[in-house]
């Protein structure tokens, strides 16, 4: 799977990207997500996601983490067959300003709290939802098995 990282405020190191390479990519194998699949995930500051929340979500405050997928169906869509496109899942936005906030209130590292926000941005992307009772449980139960399967654990 390939993942493009922009990082806009040049506080995310090569060791943090590896890493959330690495977990997305064995979260792909986990969720048998096709191996041409592409991602962008960006690194902002709580201003930057202020904006983007409020314009898309009309809450006007910051946000740990939002996702945009785009291999969503839509009505009327011509389906396009026979050619082997990339499957673009779409965008995961994080504040790195909200990830330094939560590591500390939670007592993990900030390592650990990007490899989360990332997964859940992922996650979302793959479909999953916490609108329900019902989902979240699936989904935050999911996210906590391919942590601990990875070995991102809460001390780390």
């Amino acid at each position: 799977m390939e993942i493009d990282f922009q990082d806009e405020t040049k506080r995310v190191t090569s060791a943090h990207l590896t890493l959330i390479n690495d977990l997305l990519n064995y979260t792909a194998e986990k969720e048998l997500v096709a191996s041409h699949a592409e991602l962008s995930i960006i690194f902002v500051d709580n201003k930057e996601i202020q904006k983007l929340n409020n314009q898309y979500r009309n809450i006007d405050r910051p946000t740990d983490v939002l996702s945009f997928a785009l291999e969503e169906d839509v009505d009327g869509e011509i389906e396009i067959s026979g050619i082997d496109l990339p499957l673009i899942l779409g965008d995961v936005i994080i504040s790195v300003d909200k990830a330094e906030e939560q590591a500390e209130e939670y007592n993990h590292s900030f390592t650990r709290e990007l490899g989360f926000l990332a997964l859940h941005g992922f996650l979302h992307l793959l479909g999953y939802d916490h609108m329900e009772k019902e989902d979240e449980k699936k989904m935050f139960g999911r996210q906590e098995e391919i942590l601990n399967g990875f070995g991102l654990s809460r001390e780390e």
